[in-house]
């Protein structure tokens, strides 16, 4: 049977950066690697919320990305 290890987890932060001359909302992403595997929800969007406070924009959503080998 295939078997999955957690190879790596990342956090992409997404602000909203501006508008563009349609009205439409323009995002900007900034992604964190080396995040611990273990880390829960709670645990990334605390970080996340810290790390929105000292930025220029507002942040409009978190994503969390976990790669696997799969064998």
């Amino acid at each position: 049977m295939a078997q999955a290890f957690l190879k790596n987890t990342r956090m992409t932060m997404v602000f909203e950066t501006g508008m563009n001359e349609k009205g439409e909302p323009i995002y900007k992403a900034k992604t964190y690697t080396n995040i611990k595997r273990l880390a829960t929800a709670d645990q990334l969007h605390q970080a996340a919320t810290a790390l929105a406070a000292i930025s220029a924009f507002p942040l409009n959503s978190v994503e969390r990305t976990d790669n696997y080998d799969i064998m």
